[in-house]
């Protein structure tokens, strides 16, 4: 069984700075692509920003400059720090991972989405 659990969401104020964590456990050999992803109400679920094993990153345009991933491979977990946040950045944000597990399957696994509000 693997999980992950996010961290770091709350209320920020529009200029503001927010650094979410996502954490994954369970029976995992490997983790390939780690990536954030956002949803707001009434919208598509959409990504932020990825980040290989190897550590090559991509980014939405929307957060180009404003937002870094990054991962600590030995503690299973992904970070996304988020600068100069804007109200249009509220969402729940889910982390999502491509994992080996022990088994030998290879998956998509969802965190359970954190929010992210930021007032204007």
């Amino acid at each position: 069984q693997v999980r992950l659990v996010e961290s770091g969401g709350g209320l920020v104020q529009a200029g503001g700075s927010l650094r979410l964590s996502c954490a994954a456990s369970g029976s995992i050999f490997s983790i390939d692509v780690m990536g954030w992803y956002r949803q707001a109400p009434g919208n598509q679920r959409e990504l932020v920003a990825s980040i290989t094993h190897n550590g090559i990153t991509d980014y939405a345009d929307s957060v180009k400059g404003r937002c870094a991933i990054s991962r600590d491979n030995a503690k299973k977990t992904v970070y996304l720090q988020m600068n100069s946040l804007k109200p249009e950045d509220t969402s729940v944000y889910y982390c999502h991972a491509q994992i080996y597990t022990d088994y030998g399957s290879r998956e998509g696994y969802w965190g359970q989405g954190t929010q992210v509000t930021v007032s204007s």
